[in-house]
């Protein structure tokens, strides 16, 4: 039940979250998907990930390249358009206030 809810939350904040793990440079979708990882988020996998980085690219939120490596097949590198940026702000303002007002409930629950 809770892997249930968690998957519906990570649903939620995935764009902000791929959006923030672009803010240090561009990164290729592994790249992006070990990064989740290690945060703590688990295991992101292809067919979860590449959809949300097309939906940010063909919002204008990232520009992708493709690029060839001298092994194995090329890859896709993500970075995020100052319009990326702008919205990762904005969104992760809000995010940070949602966060917030779930907080503060939980508090209350716990000392009520």
């Amino acid at each position: 039940m809770v892997t249930d809810r968690r998957a519906s939350w990570l649903k939620g904040v995935l764009d902000l979250l791929v959006l923030a793990c672009l803010t240090g440079g561009e990164s290729y979708g592994y790249e992006i998907a070990r990064r989740l990882d290690e945060a703590g988020l688990g295991r992101i996998k292809g067919g979860t990930l590449y959809p949300v980085l097309n939906r940010l690219e063909e919002s204008g939120l990232l520009e992708a390249e493709f690029r060839a490596t001298e092994r194995g097949p090329g890859r896709r590198y993500y970075r995020l358009t100052e319009e990326g940026r702008s919205a990762l702000k904005t969104q992760g303002d809000a995010w940070a206030g949602f966060h917030h007002s779930v907080t503060r409930l939980l508090e209350q629950r716990e000392d009520g």
